[in-house]
Parts: structure tokens; C-alpha cells; sequence
């Protein structure tokens, strides 16, 4: 007797809403003007959100538990959601002047959340690979898409690193598979449990797979020394798509290294001790390159280099005490990173970025985006009351309580060496300047400043009442959920 599919629309209505998003600005673009089509999608991302808050406690799954929507799925799709629509309201003001307000933007930034939802609802591998190459291959199109030298240039090093980067973690999928004999999450995390069952041919493979997927994944969230393309990319890109690589592409990309190694892979050998290590040599590249820049989004690209070590932490922890603190900091770097590049995107003359020594006296030409800007930095710095402060102590706390003592002793000095670089130019924008501005005349515009503010006040109020997110996803009943654990 046929057997029919188990296809159940409710946890795939997220997605369906960001891809009708994405669809429509590809096939009504040549009809509506780019601006109504921005204002399409960020209902659309709305819509998507509501309709993830429906599925809450449901536990829903579709295509026998290939997608999931658990409360994890949901909590990332959520900050997901959250990056998108920073996103699009920077765009709005600021993409005219990159020469890219056309309606190819707002389709690849939809076609490549489409793949970041698909990989925070993942269930398999296979859905996971799935989405990872739509918001990847987005990502190289977005990346390219000024027309201009650096821009090119930054692209095409992104899509030759990232091709060599999907291939290895293709590869590393294979030799799973060839271990476990499944690609769903469950079985996997069941099989691997059981891994002295496992004949040392598979022990081999599960190993050698594991660390192939750690690898593929290292680069898509820029762990040293698979971050080269980073800087180039974030500083060469338009400042509205480095917004959305550094912040919705990271989170897409952990939440899947959550769904892998956090869960079906949580018990394998070999892969937590080569990731202490990367995340060591991610500390300390990161924010010693920042030391040395002068061009104000190549010291944001390597921040988030640094903050790429810190996030890493997490997944060292425990899968309940590790997943909440790569929730809560996910959540606060979105915000921090969003409204900082918000700030440059509204100020700067042109695509080639801000020097740093251009901030100073920016507190008399612009207060209010220097006030902010200066509090973003303050997070990004770690400094109390800002929700940085709390983020990192969660990430030093999940890796010191696994046994990761050196790890979190090397975390907090590299962290003292980051205030240097993120002080400086706070202090810049204070002091007297008796130059010519330096700045976009007509910065200040109602999106880009909401989008400001959104980051300025959630990381603030974040800071102060910390619980406000952390007492959802402290929930251990969320991460116990990972791969059926």
C-alpha cells in the first residue's frame, strides 16, 4: 500500500513565507519600484516571525522529522529574522548610494534567508547541505553585487574559498553517512552514543567526517585560519550586505554547527579538542589584526573574527548551558554588530569605508550617532551594563564549567587587549576636530536611525534585564531537544 509523505505546512510556513518573498521581488521586479518591494519583504520577515511564535511548545515537524521546528529552531530563526529585517531597513536608505538599489538585492537577501531558515530548522543532513549552499551561493552573488573593482575582487575570493570550504564539508558528510549509515540527526547522535559498537573502520570515518564538517563550517562562520576572506569581503562589500553576511549568515551558519556538533555529533570523538584550538587561534588572530587596522570596517571585520572565538566557546560547553549562551550572545551581537555597521552605512562618504582618525569630533557633527555608535563598542567591548559583558560571561562560563580552564584564561586576556581597539575610536568621536566633516551630509534618515536605535536600546536593555531573553532560552527542555537528545 502507498504510503503518502508525512508533509505537515506548519513548520515549513516560515520558510514558504521568506521564499514568497523572494520569488516576488524576482518576478515583480521589473514592475514595482525597489523601495515597495523592501516594504513587501519586511511585512513578509513580520509574517514569518508570527507565524514561528504560533509553532511555540509544538514540537511540529514535516518530511519524518527532516525539518523541525523546536523551540531552538525557533529562537534562532527568530534572531535570523531579526538581522533580516536590520537589513533591510539600512538598505532602504543607503542602498542608492552603493549603486545596488535594484531588485536583485532584495531577491538574494530573501533566497539566502530562505537557506538560513532551512538550516536552523534542519533535522538531516541533507536539508542542513540544502540550505547551506542557497544562502551561500546568495552570498557570493550579494557580495559581487557593486559594480566596482574591490567589490569583485572581495567576491570572487569569497566564492573560491567557499567552494574549497563546501566541499569539505561535503566530503565530511559523506564519511558520516559512510559511519553512521543515516543522515538524520537522531540516528546519527543514537549511533554515535553507542560507539563502541562501531568497528575501527567507522571510528575512522565518523572521526575524519567529523572534522571535515568542523572545517566546512569553520569557514562559513570565519574561524582562523579559515577567515582570510572576511576582511576582504566585509570591508569591500557594500556596507548593508557586510551587515547581513556578518550577523544573519554567522547565526545561520552556528546554528548549524549547533545542530551538528551540539547534538548529532555531541558525543564523537576528535572534533571538541581540534575546535579548542581554532577557537584559541581565533582569539587571538582576531583581535590582535584588529589592533593593527585603520580602516574602521576592516577592525569590525576582524571584531567579528574575535566575537567568532567567543561564540565558538559555547558549543565547548554543555548542550543545555552551551545552547543558551550561544542563544543569548547570537541575539546581542546581531543587535551590536547591526547597529554599528547601521551607523557607518549612514555617515560614510563612500563604499571604501571610514578611517578610524575620520571619526574623530564626530560627537559635534553627528551626537546622536556618535552616542551610539560609542555604546555599540562598549558591547562589542564586553563593558558593563551592556549585554556584551553578560554574552561573553556566558560563553567564558559554558567553556569553564566543560573543562576549557586555559581556554577561558585566554578568552579574558584577549579580551582585555580588544578593549584598546574598541576604545579608540570611542574616544576619537569625543574629541575636538576642527576639520572639514567627514561625513555623507544627509546621513541621518528615519530606517537607518530606527534600525540605530533597535540595536542601541536592545543592548542596553538587554544589559540591564538580561533576563528579558536569557530566561527563555536558559530553558534546558529547549537544547535537550537537539538531535532527540
Amino acid at each position: 500500500m502507498l504510503q503518502l509523505p508525512d508533509v505537515a505546512l506548519a513548520p515549513m510556513l516560515p520558510i514558504l513565507i521568506i521564499l514568497a518573498g523572494a520569488v516576488a521581488s524576482t518576478v515583480l521586479g521589473f514592475h514595482l519600484p525597489r523601495r515597495a518591494l523592501t516594504v513587501i519583504n519586511l511585512v513578509l520577515v513580520a509574517l514569518s516571525g508570527v507565524s514561528m511564535a504560533t509553532l511555540w511548545n509544538r514540537g511540529a515537524t514535516s518530511f519524518n522529522g527532516s525539518l523541525q521546528a523546536d523551540n531552538a529552531a525557533l529562537l534562532l530563526g527568530l534572531v535570523i529574522l531579526l538581522g533580516t529585517l536590520m537589513t533591510l531597513l539600512v538598505s532602504l536608505d543607503t542602498a542608492w548610494r552603493a549603486r545596488v538599489s535594484f531588485p536583485e538585492l532584495d531577491a538574494m537577501l530573501m533566497y539566502a534567508v530562505t537557506g538560513c531558515l532551512l538550516i536552523a530548522f534542519s533535522g538531516d543532513l541533507i536539508v542542513m547541505l540544502i540550505g547551506l549552499e542557497i544562502m551561500s551561493l546568495s552570498g557570493y552573488v550579494l557580495a559581487t553585487l557593486q559594480d566596482a573593482r574591490r567589490a569583485e575582487e572581495a567576491g570572487l575570493k569569497y566564492f573560491l574559498l567557499g567552494s574549497v570550504g563546501s566541499a569539505i564539508l561535503i566530503y565530511g558528510l559523506a564519511l558520516v553517512y559512510g559511519a553512521t549509515g543515516s543522515f538524520n540527526y537522531v540516528a546519527i547522535a543514537e549511533r554515535v552514543g553507542a560507539v563502541s559498537d562501531l568497528t575501527p573502520t567507522n571510528v575512522g570515518l565518523l572521526v575524519g567526517g567529523g572534522l571535515m564538517l568542523l572545517a566546512g563550517f569553520a569557514f562559513k562562520v570565519a574561524l582562523a585560519p579559515f577567515h582570510q576572506w572576511t576582511p576582504d569581503v566585509y570591508s569591500g562589500a557594500p556596507t548593508s550586505i557586510s551587515l547581513f553576511l556578518s550577523t544573519v549568515v554567522k547565526v545561520a551558519a552556528f546554528a548549524g554547527m549547533l545542530r551538528v556538533f551540539g547534538g548529532a555529533l555531541a558525543d564523537a570523538p576528535g572534533w571538541a579538542s581540534t575546535l579548542q584550538v581554532l577557537t584559541a587561534a581565533t582569539l587571538i588572530i582576531g583581535n590582535l589584526a584588529a589592533l593593527l587596522q585603520t580602516n574602521f570596517k576592516r577592525l569590525l571585520a576582524y571584531s567579528a573574527v574575535a566575537h567568532t572565538g567567543f561564540l565558538a566557546m559555547a558549543l565547548l560547553g554543555t548542550p543545555q548551558l552551551g545552547g543558551a549562551a550561544l542563544g543569548y550572545y547570537l541575539l546581542v551581537y546581531t543587535l551590536t554588530t547591526a547597529a554599528a555597521l547601521a551607523v557607518v552605512a549612514a555617515l560614510q562618504r563612500n563604499e571604501t569605508g571610514m578611517g578610524i582618525s575620520d571619526l574623530r569630533g564626530l560627537y559635534y557633527r553627528h551626537p546622536a550617532y556618535a552616542t551610539a555608535l560609542a555604546v555599540c563598542l562598549a558591547s562589542l567591548a564586553g563593558l558593563p551594563p551592556f549585554a556584551g559583558f553578560f554574552g561573553k560571561y556566558l560563553a567564558f562560563q559554558a567553556a569553564f564549567q566543560n573543562g576549557y580552564m586555559w581556554l577561558s584564561v585566554l578568552a579574558a586576556l584577549t579580551s582585555v587587549a580588544a578593549l584598546v581597539y574598541y576604545l579608540r575610536p570611542a574616544m576619537l568621536m569625543f574629541m575636538p576636530d576642527r576639520t572639514p566633516a567627514r561625513e555623507y551630509a544627509y546621513g541621518q534618515r528615519t530606517p537607518t536611525t530606527l534600525t540605530v536605535a533597535l540595536g542601541v536600546v536592545g543592548v542596553t536593555l538587554l544589559g540591564i534585564l538580561p533576563n528579558l531573553w536569557y530566561g527563555w532560552v536558559a530553558n534546558p527542555a529547549i537544547w535537550q531537544g537537539l538531535a532527540g537528545r
